[in-house]
């Protein structure tokens, strides 16, 4: 027995390494001290060392044996309470009545079918022999989030002793526990984790499979933060409850798109979809749609179509055309579909589309400035889509803002833009990483960093990035030096900001936060704004005078953006401010709008005006995911994911719970978080391979510090950030650190 239960350590230990997974070893578990008994003379050996007995030999040598069925893989085993074997090409079943049936292998080897069930890396070992009681487990709770605790009933013929019981989740990572058996019926509990779906066990006792259960639970999960704070815990359902009314779905030549509208239009928007992107990858299903119409829309010239839609008279799609945004957009909404999903060959499909527009972004000579080497734009408010300028006639005789490019057209450099493009190449390098094509990475990578290069010496001032850098002259009558736009915030997410450059745009915000009777929020659009009449936009429609729409107006949109970066970039306690705000303004009124004006009222721009602005709610949700949660994916489906809660920073939250989830996919990642009297406990699980840990240590936690992972000391790195300091290690997918000081 002593042989067996070290073989079957050995087994696991190895496949522990494959897998990257914790595994208590079976060792721990007391065992008899005999021997295997010598088989049956009955049986019928073979040198891989396993045996046919009974029934199973019988069948096995009247039916062509070896040609027909193959050798045995396993021994005789009770799986699901069926007696069973499994053989190179077939499992054998003996039913009710002591008849040999062929059970189904799914179209698969017997080696495949094997390797679904739980521990089968033990299953088929030679040692592997089975016990002479039959056990099985059945669920008391049938589907069970992330980290809960799992109910079930172990019956057993053995009434007394102890069962080793190996859970597995469906990649073949194995959880061990001991149960003491009490009669027929022993309830025992297990901590799901693992990647999602039927999760298994097998059950030894005295060192001996007893009986295999493929399907005990069903692990399952959705995107859920619970602290006992309402500020933190109702914000997913509430965003949710908010971006379900603002979806607009159309048929183009017979294939339905699915996407997310614009707080004040119904048509489908490129720019709106994406941003909001950050929020409903949570739980939409469809990441794919609109992408794929808006690329079979893509024009000859690589440029993409601005908004789409389809009604009783026909499609309608177009482009306003002052907007220079649209290339990198495209990038970045089929990245994060890429992510959420995890497919490779529908990236495949996208890659000549995002390399199309990105080289006519930085070629055509009415998108690329040929002199800085830097993409242009009209004269606009920050990254909106109608140009400065008094009101005019439209070329087709209306008075409307200036949306169109012609002879009049005033040119400028605008940061929001370029830091955009930055970031489009950056991750269209990170996917041609992925798939293999080093030579296009390295190209777009170099293309990413000569732009921001290029910019920062133009645009940057020290503070922040001025609104435009005109290239045509033009009297403003505003002190641009001054001018503090909104796609200063997107920079703190682009990954394109030096530390410095962050901190000096996130202590601008800081500084503008007036007196509430001069602005609730520190979030403006544009600040200071334009004065009246100079926006191009009508006498009577918003933005046309200060303080409204994108002139001024006050957007969640760039107080969540603001806060996501305050939390990555050492202002903790500011991230944690901005969202409590932000709860505050939602939750009297049950409602979210893109814009506010100063004094705090709802900003309705027209009659298709919505109070569930999926734009800044998606913006505030994602501060709370990445930034106070700390959920980051860094790979696709969480295969490689960044774990930083910052819950120190409140000192109301003693406990976290947290799942994120897509809704496209099984991909998640789930904690609990735990404020120990004198430090730390973070326990994980997810679908990933490998997971980064980077967690807030408390203000007043010393210079030494004890960390354990899964009960062993472990070597970690302390890395300060500003005034915070957070404790850095890598780690598998499902683990516990426990911090003590």
């Amino acid at each position: 027995m002593v042989l067996l239960i070290r073989r079957l350590a050995a087994l696991l230990a190895l496949l522990s390494l494959l897998v990257g997974c914790s595994v208590t070893p079976i060792t721990s578990t007391p065992t008899p001290t005999v021997e295997p008994p010598t088989p049956r003379p009955d049986a019928l050996g073979f040198a891989n060392g396993h045996t046919l007995r009974g029934a199973f030999r019988d069948f096995w040598q009247q039916h062509d044996g070896a040609q027909a069925f193959g050798l045995p893989l396993t021994e005789q085993l009770w799986v699901d309470g069926v007696e069973v074997q499994y053989f190179e090409h077939a499992r054998l079943e003996l039913d009710a009545s002591g008849t040999i049936k062929l059970g189904d292998l799914g179209g698969v080897s017997g080696d495949e079918a094997l390797s679904r069930l739980p521990a089968h890396e033990v299953l088929r070992g030679a040692n592997a022999l089975p016990s002479e009681q039959r056990a099985t487990i059945k669920p008391i709770d049938q589907t069970v989030p992330p980290l809960q605790t799992v109910r079930a009933l172990l019956e057993s013929q053995a009434i007394s002793g102890t069962a080793a019981i190996f859970w597995a989740d469906q990649r073949g990572q194995f959880w061990t526990d001991s149960v003491t058996l009490s009669g027929s019926q022993t309830e025992v509990q297990h901590v799901a984790r693992g990647v999602l779906g039927a999760q298994g066990a097998t059950i030894l006792i005295d060192g001996k499979i007893a009986g295999v259960s493929t399907n005990v639970y069903t692990l399952d999960a959705t995107t859920t933060i619970a602290t006992g704070q309402p500020r933190f815990d109702e914000m997913v359902p509430r965003v949710k409850a908010f971006m379900d009314q603002d979806v607009s779905e159309y048929t183009f030549d017979g294939q339905k798109v699915r996407g997310y509208r614009s707080p004040d239009n119904s048509l489908l928007w490129l720019r709106d979809h994406v941003h909001q992107g950050k929020g409903y990858a949570y739980w939409e299903q469809d990441m794919i749609s609109l992408l794929d119409q808006f690329r079979r829309l893509q024009r000859p010239n690589g440029a993409f179509d601005d908004y789409l839609g389809s009604f009783d008279f026909g499609p309608v799609n177009g482009r306003k055309e002052v907007e220079a945004d649209l290339e990198y957009l495209f990038v970045e909404g089929v990245y994060r579909a890429w992510q959420a999903t995890g497919d490779d060959d529908w990236l495949r499909q996208q890659v000549e589309a995002m390399e199309r527009g990105l080289s006519y972004a930085t070629s055509d000579p009415q998108r690329w400035d040929a002199t800085n080497r830097l993409v242009k734009r009209p004269f606009t408010i920050d990254t909106w889509d109608f140009e400065i300028g008094p009101p005019t006639t439209s070329p087709d005789g209306n008075i409307a803002p200036r949306h169109w490019i012609d002879e009049q057209t005033k040119w400028s450099i605008f940061h929001g833009d370029n830091t955009g493009y930055a970031q489009a190449m950056d991750l269209l390098a990170r996917m041609y990483d992925h798939l293999g094509n080093a030579e296009r990475a390295a190209h777009w990578r170099a293309e990413s960093r000569g732009l921001i290069e290029r910019l920062n010496a133009l645009a940057w001032n020290g503070k922040f990035y001025r609104h435009m850098v005109h290239l045509t002259p033009v009297e403003v009558p505003v002190d641009e030096a001054q001018q503090l736009s909104l796609s200063n915030t997107y920079a703190l997410n682009r990954q394109v900001l030096t530390a410095e450059q962050a901190e000096a745009i996130i202590t601008e915000y800081q500084s503008r936060r007036r007196s509430p009777d001069q602005a609730f929020a520190e979030w403006y659009s544009i600040d200071p704004p334009f004065p009246s009449g100079v926006t191009s936009m009508p006498e009577n429609a918003k933005g046309h005078n200060p303080g409204e729409y994108v002139n001024g107006g006050i957007m969640p949109l760039v107080g969540g953006e603001l806060a996501r970066g305050a939390f990555s970039h050492g202002y903790e306690d500011y991230g944690f401010d901005i969202l409590q705000r932000y709860y505050s303004l939602i939750a009297g009124t049950n409602a979210s709008y893109l814009w506010y004006h100063p004094i705090g009222q709802p900003g309705i721009s027209g009659a298709e005006t919505i109070p569930t602005d999926g734009w800044g709610s998606s913006a505030m949700l994602a501060a709370l995911i990445e930034g106070a949660a700390g959920i980051r994916d860094d790979g696709t489906r969480f295969s490689q994911a960044t774990i930083a809660p910052r819950w120190t920073g409140v000192r109301e939250v003693d406990t976290a719970s947290v799942i994120v989830r897509y809704g496209a996919s099984d991909g998640y990642v789930a904690y609990r978080w735990e404020r120990l009297p004198n430090g730390l406990r973070l326990t994980w699980t997810g679908s990933g391979e490998r997971v980064d840990l980077h967690l807030l240590l408390p203000k007043d936690a010393p210079g030494r510090i004890q960390a354990t992972l899964d009960g062993q000391p472990h070597e970690y790195a302390i890395i300060p950030i500003r005034e915070s300091r957070y404790l850095d290690l890598s780690a598998a997918a499902s683990g516990t650190l426990v911090l003590t000081w």
